[in-house]
């Protein structure tokens, strides 16, 4: 069962990996799409790490990270 948080997090990333594959077409500096590329989906991949994670702190570490992307 997902969560609407990772629900959300595979809708945006998959947004941004679309939003990169136009954006590096017509640029030829990418440097700060790629940065965006990496965190939101950075998001997604620490949202999915808090399934497993070995206990709360661990748990509320993984999503504060996961916070941290989206600023």
């Amino acid at each position: 069962m997902n969560s609407p948080l990772h629900e959300k997090s595979l809708d945006f990333a998959t947004q941004i990996v679309l939003f990169y594959e136009e954006f590096s077409k017509s640029k030829k500096d990418t440097t700060i799409a790629k940065q965006l590329l990496r965190s939101a989906t950075s998001i997604g991949a620490n949202i999915a790490e808090s399934k497993y994670a070995h206990g709360r702190a661990d748990f509320i570490a993984k999503l504060e990270i996961a916070l941290k992307e989206t600023n």
